[in-house]
């Protein structure tokens, strides 16, 4: 059975394509993967790291409005339809996987073209333009990471995500993960990050807190982003209890386990992730793009499971009166986690895995 899963330019793609990939590993043994991205996001790295086989192909970015961009599209995508359509034909998959992004728009047309089975998995609350459009290719074969995302024939799975985070038990490795990170082992602990790449507004407003958190006995695990910058000064760098700043963390399973609460963006990998293990967060979604980020974290914010916060309002000053409060608090705090991880699937990975052999034997 060989398959052709297309996805990248950011982790909301490329993560949930690998935890599928590793299911259908698990579920098929005669099973054959390859992987569609391009040169330009971080597949080219986490893909093969993986263990993965990738085929490259040229990119086609989509504008969102109309610019001079958009009259290069068509140019853009025969261009990328021909080198889909090479790989094809040299791998035969009995079926064509999306899950969205620049990469995904020729692999539409040319499962369309090649009358080949076609399986789409949108990530965001907010369908991008690639996922639209391949749904309407798609008749019944199309999986929603939210209950309420708009997609036809769309049918509510959860997000894919790694088998080391659906399985974590944070309790049982809260004391290894704390070591590992040079925290203490009876502290509130707060974990911040930014995303893949960090966020500058996380990074700086609750660094300008830190001296209120070491006030109020709270130990916080920092992940900055590997070209982000967290302003501590010289007390807040040796404080006591730690701020601890990292470039990024290869271990994410540890980082959740070391946390009492996380503070983060709203991408549908960190929304799911949280709420999958019943992690209380604060979402502070991205201000551009068309609102999903929001639209991510709305389920699990209005069940009880986490605060959204605007970006502009994200403040040092909201973080020294909110954030060192909320981390004392352990009954709100186990509120959210019962209220969070009731509400996210855990096992998406295995239910697309079968959509998707059914497809390629059907």
């Amino acid at each position: 059975m060989r398959i052709l899963l297309a996805g990248g330019g950011s982790a909301g793609h490329t993560s949930p394509l690998i935890a599928t990939a590793d299911a259908l590993l698990r579920k098929a043994s005669d099973v054959d993967i390859t992987c569609l991205g391009t040169a330009r996001g971080l597949e080219t790295r986490v893909i093969p790291d993986a263990g993965y086989r990738l085929e490259l192909i040229p990119p086609v970015p989509l504008p969102r409005r109309v610019s001079l961009d958009l009259a290069r599209v068509p140019g853009r995508l025969r261009s990328a339809v021909s080198a889909t359509r090479a790989i094809v034909e040299r791998i035969e998959p009995d079926v064509i996987v999306g899950f969205g992004g620049y990469v995904c728009m020729p692999a539409y047309v040319v499962a369309r073209r090649k009358k080949l089975p076609l399986v789409i998995h949108e990530g965001n609350a907010l369908p991008g333009v690639a996922n639209r459009f391949g749904a309407r290719l798609c008749t019944d074969l199309v999986a929603t990471s939210f209950p309420n995302t708009k997609l036809p024939n769309g049918r509510f799975i959860g997000l894919p995500i790694r088998r080391a985070i659906s399985t974590l038990d944070r309790a049982e490795l809260r004391a290894l993960a704390r070591e590992h990170f040079g925290l203490l082992q009876d502290a509130p602990t707060l974990l911040v990050t930014g995303g893949s790449q960090g966020a500058r507004r996380i990074n700086h407003a609750v660094a300008g807190a830190a001296s209120d958190f070491a006030a109020a006995g709270v130990q916080v695990l920092h992940v900055k982003g590997p070209r982000g910058d967290v302003p501590l000064g010289p007390v807040g760098a040796g404080q006591v209890p730690p701020y601890v700043v990292v470039p990024f963390v290869d271990r994410m399973e540890l980082a959740y386990a070391a946390a009492d609460a996380m503070v983060g963006r709203a991408g549908a990998n960190s929304v799911t992730e949280a709420a999958a293990i019943g992690l209380p967060a604060v979402f502070v979604p991205l201000p551009i793009g068309n609102g999903e980020q929001a639209l991510n974290a709305a389920a699990v914010v209005e069940a009880g499971g986490g605060v959204l916060v605007a970006d502009a309002d994200f403040t040092p000053d909201w973080v020294r009166r909110t954030l060192p409060g909320l981390l004392l608090d352990s009954a709100r705090l186990h509120s959210m986690s019962e209220a969070a991880g009731s509400l996210i699937r855990r096992d998406a990975d295995e239910l697309l895995a079968d959509m998707i052999i059914a497809a390629a034997t059907r």
